[in-house]
């Protein structure tokens, strides 16, 4: 059986298995398993390696291990959470999310009428942001990495669709996530993930890295407000998802003087944020060049 064929049954089962085991539990085994696997994943050593360049330590020190660990754990939990989440009432989502800071910058770039490009990072648990914002009413459309085979992303679409988002694939036309902003609603954007291979080498915490550039360019094309979003993780397996202030962009400058300005505004913010919690960064490529 190939590879991605092993990877839609895999989650067909988990899918059948996680709604039936109680949460507590259910953590409990995703972190057993995650430590195993972090022992023998091959993307160990580039999670290292994104770790001592955000702590500023060697990539095989204790604290890059002790961090990368529970990057493998939070990941693991966050699969977890994914496979039951159509299962899950909108009273659990309230449930699970400890508190919503700084809703009223999405309210106020809203106001302006013209959508909201949500940005945000594979931080925490970044379904959990856009199924909270669902929940509470807001219209989100998230343009997501088109797994494969097509009936693995059609099942992950459906169990992410559960509770009112919309997905759409970034490798196909982005006609409903241009829909969405003409109607004033939210568009989800990865910051930190070069699905298409499209980005551009930018500084990010002193090295040079290549980072998407599409939600500048939305924001941009679309005179769309620009917006940071950030969900965390707690220990008790809550949430505190962070909304911060509209980043403003030069729209009058130069098309690509605004991105890489753009761009560099929200790095600056993403970094802050990783320099405070690096455990909560589920990424698993390399990032660095």
């Amino acid at each position: 059986m190939a590879w991605p064929e092993f990877s839609y049954y895999a989650y067909r089962l988990g899918g059948a298995l996680a709604p039936r085991i109680p949460p507590r539990l259910g953590y409990f085994l995703a972190e057993r398993a995650a430590t195993v696997i972090c022992h023998y994943s091959a993307s160990r050593r580039h999670v290292e390696d994104n770790t001592a360049h955000v702590v500023g330590l060697p990539p095989r020190s204790p604290e890059v291990k002790r961090i990368t660990l529970q990057i493998f754990r939070n990941q693991a939990k966050n699969y977890f959470d994914l496979l039951r989440v159509d299962r899950l009432s909108s009273q659990d989502i309230r449930r699970a999310v400890r508190e919503v800071r700084g809703l009223a910058h999405l309210d106020r770039a809203l106001a302006r009428g013209h959508g909201v490009v949500l940005a945000s990072a594979h931080f925490g648990n970044i379904d959990f942001a856009g199924q909270i914002l669902a929940v509470l009413g807001y219209r989100v459309t998230a343009l997501a990495e088109h797994l494969k085979p097509e009936r693995l992303f059609q099942y992950v679409r459906r169990q992410r669709e559960s509770h009112g988002l919309s997905f759409v694939p970034i490798d196909q036309l982005l006609r409903p996530a241009f829909r969405a902003l003409r109607a004033n609603e939210i568009v989800g954007s990865a910051l930190d993930r070069n699905v298409t291979d499209a980005g551009r080498l930018v500084e990010f915490l002193g090295c040079p890295a290549r980072l998407p550039d599409g939600y500048v360019r939305l924001a941009l094309h679309t005179q769309a407000a620009l917006v940071l979003c950030f969900c965390r993780r707690l220990e008790d397996n809550t949430f505190v998802i962070t909304v911060e202030p509209e980043i403003e962009l030069d729209r009058a400058a130069d098309r690509e003087r605004a991105i890489v300005a753009g761009m560099a505004k929200a790095t600056a913010i993403f970094a802050a944020y990783l320099k405070r919690y690096p455990d909560q960064w589920v990424y698993f490529q390399p990032v660095w060049e």
